[in-house]
């Protein structure tokens, strides 16, 4: 199948000859990767989002009309990634609002408040650091990521990613030094 041009495939799909699909598959998975993985930054999550691309396409086949297949398949992956990150923004929000709730039914309005100008003192505080110390620290604390996910997700050795978080750590205990004291 690999001399047929997009549009002979795209016929054969809509018959249901799965080495046409399996051409498609070969011809385009790895574009459609690099796109869902260049918007999401994580690799399993890319490679779910083109399977189901594609699983779609196979299941739909009879019904979809597709007469430019790059276009159709890069259009896919973009609507794919977009609800994934919006059902993500959703997810956060929701556990934010869970967050909040225990917090409040937890805690005095007092203990809230200080909670919350601290967050806002260390949010500032990370703003003042470069950015790849800011990026480091964050996934460090905040998305509880290990020295070597940190490493490898950044691209960095390890020890970089440990002088990252002891400067990032000494700077925001020196900074934050006026806020402990006012509270």
């Amino acid at each position: 199948m690999k001399q047929w041009d997009d549009e002979r495939l795209v016929e054969f799909l809509r018959e249901g000859k799965i080495p046409a699909f399996e051409e498609i598959y070969r011809r385009y998975w790895y574009k459609l990767y690099g796109i869902a993985y260049h918007q999401t930054g994580v690799r399993e999550e890319a490679e779910e989002l083109v399977q189901e691309v594609f699983l779609t396409i196979w299941n739909r086949r009879s019904e979809v009309v597709i007469r430019h297949l790059d276009l159709y398949l890069t259009i896919a992956i973009k609507n794919q990634v977009y609800d994934y990150i919006k059902s993500q923004v959703n997810y956060r929000k929701y556990q934010e609002y869970l967050i909040f709730q225990e917090i409040h039914q937890n805690y005095t309005t007092d203990e809230i408040v200080n909670y919350v100008e601290l967050a806002e003192a260390v949010d500032k505080v990370l703003n003042l650091l470069p950015e790849k110390s800011a990026e480091v620290f964050k996934r460090s604390r905040f998305e509880n990521q290990s020295v070597k996910e940190i490493a490898h997700g950044l691209n960095l050795s390890e020890k970089a990613v440990e002088y990252h978080i002891t400067k990032s750590l000494k700077f925001l205990k020196e900074n934050l030094k006026s806020y402990q004291s006012n509270n």
